[in-house]
């Protein structure tokens, strides 16, 4: 009998010992759960992108995820608005013009302010880019293009958010972010796989980008990693690396290479009553102001220049006078390399597909050109424009091109093929395009990918269990820790005594 008792007492000193450790075990575990399982919650970023081109301003909103794939943010285009009024190169001459412009800037960044979460405002980084209207400025008078970029940084600094800057980017970077746009959206540099997670693409082909503005025009496309010069750019996205190939020529965006092409056509007139522009359409006529036409830093002014005459314009319909009239704006014969595209610059073989986007999509819509094409289809779209009459178009609806499409489609096909040296072969692997999933191709998305690799993410640590489950848990694990050391020190003061 004694003996069971003796055993029975020895069972509940054990029970009540593993009980002791089983609750000091616990309260040490939740405690550290709850200090080293905490995972990383991170918030919602946003950027916004002025993109001041040259012949209007676009302010871009975007947002992604704090968790960046590979040190680059996966960022979403949330908002695009269009500022009102004039590029912001008009500024500071006509007051008028300038409140406007001022006024559409406002506006825009009202709606984005009311878009944005108050929380975010201080840590969303503002920025403006503008283009080649703004480096034509800075050439033709570098005060009034300092004062523009003062009178916006006063204003955008004056805002709820964290503003950068306000600059003017080179060619070559807005050829760059263009590129990796364009690949971005085609889903080239990182895609979700079956697990939601996102990985860099099999292959890793990427895209070439060509972007016609109203002052320049970019071409950039990835080469091999030995290819090194002035014209090769190393950018890492997604944790990758990339050799892209991208020049900027200035004066030959749509715009300004049409003031080249007036320029030449002036000059082999005799009589500014009566010129032929064989780019016009027969029955077209106009009348322009030489100021429009020699006031750019990308003409020459004539002797005895009189920026108020009357150049008058007669349509020639001459589908082979336009197009040599064209050509004559390029210098095709100076290299100094393996291979050039013209004027003497530097460029490998155009190789893979190629994304035409900006005025090289709205001049092949104009063709009725869509997507793909071959190079003789394009080639014999545009001279069937160029015979077409004043009153043929003008049945068509289409006054508001007949200016510009039959230079522009001359322009485009002499860009492509004998400037970068598209063949029978390579030009079917152009796409005309201008968006993306819905998304607007521009430079502006490719810098708001860039400019997050450096942006830092807000963290907010988050515990497995919320405060009132982890307070009593700790509450219940001492409680049975008390009360077993007090059964323990009561067990031991009975078998003492």
């Amino acid at each position: 009998m004694a003996s069971k008792h003796k055993m029975g007492y020895k069972c509940r000193i054990a029970g009540v010992m593993l009980l002791l450790l089983t609750s000091i075990a616990a309260l040490i575990a939740v405690a550290v759960i709850q200090d080293t399982w905490r995972f990383l919650e991170y918030s919602k970023e946003y950027g916004i992108v002025i993109d001041a081109g040259s012949s209007r301003s676009n302010v871009y909103l975007y947002e992604w995820p704090g968790a960046k794939e590979n040190e680059t943010g996966i960022v979403t285009e949330t908002l695009n608005c269009k500022v009102d009024g004039n590029a912001i190169s008009d500024m500071k001459v006509i007051p008028e013009i300038e409140e406007k412009t001022m006024a559409g800037f406002r506006k825009c960044m009202d709606i984005v302010t009311k878009t944005i979460p108050p929380t975010k405002h201080n840590s969303t980084r503002l920025f403006l880019g503008a283009t080649a209207g703004m480096r034509l400025l800075q050439m033709k008078d570098a005060q009034r293009a300092n004062d523009v970029l003062v009178k916006l940084r006063q204003y955008l600094s004056s805002l709820p958010f964290m503003f950068q800057n306000a600059s003017v980017i080179t060619g070559q970077e807005e050829g760059l972010y263009g590129w990796i746009t364009v690949n971005y959206l085609k889903g080239n540099l990182v895609e979700k796989n079956v697990w939601n997670a996102y990985v860099r693409p099999q292959g890793a082909k990427t895209v070439g980008s060509m972007d016609l503005g109203g002052a320049s025009t970019q071409i950039a496309f990835a080469v091999q990693d030995d290819l090194k010069g002035a014209d090769y750019l190393r950018v890492k996205l997604y944790g990758y690396p990339y050799n892209v190939y991208t020049h900027s020529f200035l004066c030959y965006g749509k715009n300004e290479a049409g003031k080249l092409v007036l320029e030449k056509v002036v000059q082999q007139s005799s009589n500014p009553k009566t010129i032929t522009n064989p780019c016009y359409p027969k029955g077209f006529n106009t009348s322009k102001k030489a100021s429009s036409i020699f006031e750019s830093q990308c003409t020459k002014k004539p002797q005895n220049y009189d920026p108020n005459q009357e150049l008058i314009f007669f349509g020639g319909g001459d589908s082979d006078g336009c197009g040599k009239v064209v050509k004559s704006i390029f210098d095709f014969k100076t290299c100094s390399s393996s291979q050039c595209s013209f004027n003497g610059v530097e460029q490998p073989p155009v190789t893979g597909d190629f994304l035409a986007y900006a005025g090289f999509f709205w001049t092949a819509l104009a063709l009725q050109l869509n997507g793909t094409s071959n190079i003789n289809h394009f080639n014999t779209s545009v001279r069937n424009f160029c015979h077409k009459n004043w009153a043929t178009l003008n049945a068509q609806k289409n006054v508001k091109f007949i200016e510009t499409n039959c230079y522009a489609g001359h322009y485009v096909f002499t860009l492509l093929a004998d400037g970068y040296k598209f063949d029978t072969d390579t030009w079917k692997n152009i796409n005309f395009q201008q968006q993306v999933k819905k998304t607007n191709i521009g430079w502006s998305l490719g810098y708001m990918l860039s400019m997050s690799n450096m942006i830092p993410s807000e963290v907010k640590k988050i515990p497995p269990m919320s405060n009132p489950v982890f307070a009593g848990l700790i509450f219940l694990f001492s409680a049975l820790t008390i009360m077993t050391a007090v059964l323990v020190f009561i067990i031991f003061i009975r078998t003492c005594y």
